[in-house]
């Protein structure tokens, strides 16, 4: 039969009940619009709790654990003899906590054409003296260029300028919970004792804020060589190599290469980070489920006015068959008259869907504990978008594949007999 003929049909059909036609395609609309908007404010609602954690941890970090000896003296003694030993309460021997031949190490690992970067950094523990009081914390030595350049580092800088750090000496960022302790402001002197019990006095150059209240009371960051003052170590001295790749799934399999080449204890992202992982999963695996959800809906509600047009308009697909149209020719029209209302529907909800995503993505959102989010964060995946066009084109090509088959099979003899 005529392709164009069996358009026209289907056309008419559309516009003889143009309010049912309306109804299914605002059904179609709406399921996609809010699919986009659901999936855009949860994604990027994950992209900014996973940044205020993941964007400032490194992909792989080497550093020495301070541990026990696997190789006991009794364990060796008695080695190659039949007893076996059981050993309680063994304590950790003599661990070098820097990390040897760093340089050497760093310069290799810059070398890997999978890593994007490298920081080296000091971790060491002191008490932060507030007149008789002392406020435990701890201090990071870093180098402030790399950490910006591979950590974000001056997005969280709220106060003050990160870059000072490596320009001035006996220098120090403070943590925006810490500093409300100490009762300090920009250019004030902390005192600092370390575990030594040496004391030092800091220049407070800027305030740290994460959005993790309880990581803001601790955490405080001055450059390497000021930590390294401080602990009275040598200028090669380095507790912990921070590594960022290009590929982060690369992670695991890259800090047990390290680990064994340069014989030092090796920690990827993924096995330090898993529950924000585990979180992630789980909230876009719900925001998923109630977009489709939204979406079977609206082709239930295509489904249902489909029906209830064959119902309606027997007399005009028995007259159809009984002019020469066929079975498959009857079922094209439905379908047609499906598809449209799908692509038609389809269309407006990505256009809305766009629409309400920009207009979430303007309501002012603002918190003490994020003062880099000033509205609620959007993800604009163009996936969200091709997943919601071909599953509203899927959703309604079934809602009408069925009442188009069983108008197909509507006996003209039959209908035209009982009337």
């Amino acid at each position: 039969m005529n392709l164009r003929l069996i358009f026209d049909i289907a056309k008419l059909l559309l516009l003889a009940r143009w309010r049912q036609t309306l109804v299914a395609a605002i059904g179609v609309t709406f399921g996609i619009t809010m699919f986009i908007a659901l999936l855009g404010f949860m994604n990027g609602l994950n992209d900014l709790l996973d940044g205020l954690v993941l964007n400032r941890v490194s992909h792989v970090r080497l550093y020495n654990e301070i541990k026990a000896n696997p190789n006991q003296p009794v364990n060796i003694a008695f080695k190659d003899k039949k007893l076996h030993n059981f050993i309680s309460s063994v304590k950790a021997g003599q661990i070098r906590e820097d990390i040897y031949n760093n340089a050497a190490i760093i310069k290799k690992v810059e070398s890997d054409q999978r890593v994007l970067g490298v920081a080296p950094r000091i971790t060491t523990q002191v008490f932060f003296n507030s007149g008789t009081i002392n406020i435990s914390g701890v201090i990071n030595g870093i180098d402030a260029a790399t950490e910006i350049r591979l950590f974000h580092f001056s997005d969280y800088v709220i106060n003050g300028d990160p870059m000072n750090l490596m320009h001035s000496t006996n220098t120090i960022v403070l943590g925006k919970g810490l500093a409300d302790q100490l009762l300090v402001e920009i250019g004030d002197i902390v005192q600092v004792t370390t575990p030594a019990g040496n004391r030092f006095p800091l220049k407070v150059i800027g305030f740290f804020q994460s959005g993790l209240n309880d990581v803001d009371k601790i955490q405080s960051y001055a450059a390497i060589a000021t930590v390294q003052k401080l602990m009275a170590k040598a200028g090669n001295y380095i507790t912990d190599i921070q590594i960022k790749l290009k590929d982060i799934d690369q992670a695991p399999q890259v800090a047990k290469e390290y680990a064994g080449i340069f014989h030092v204890d090796g920690e990827d992202i993924q096995t330090a980070n898993s529950q924000y992982e585990t979180g992630s999963f789980i909230r876009s695996l719900i925001s998923y489920a109630v977009g489709v959800t939204l979406l079977i809906v609206a082709g239930f509600g295509i489904y249902n006015i489909l029906n209830m047009m064959i119902y309606e308009k027997m007399d005009t697909i028995a007259i159809l068959k009984a002019v020469g149209f066929s079975g498959k020719d009857v079922n094209r029209i439905f379908l047609i008259i499906a598809l449209t209302i799908g692509i038609s529907g389809g269309f407006a909800g990505l256009l809305f869907g766009f629409l309400l995503s920009l207009i979430i993505d303007q309501i002012p959102f603002r918190t003490s504990a994020l003062p880099t989010i000033t509205t609620y964060p959007v993800n604009y995946s163009l996936v969200f978008y091709v997943i919601g066009a071909c599953f509203s084109l899927v959703t309604t090509y079934f809602a009408g594949w069925f009442p188009a088959r069983k108008a197909s099979k509507v006996d003209p003899v039959v209908i035209i007999r009982g009337k």
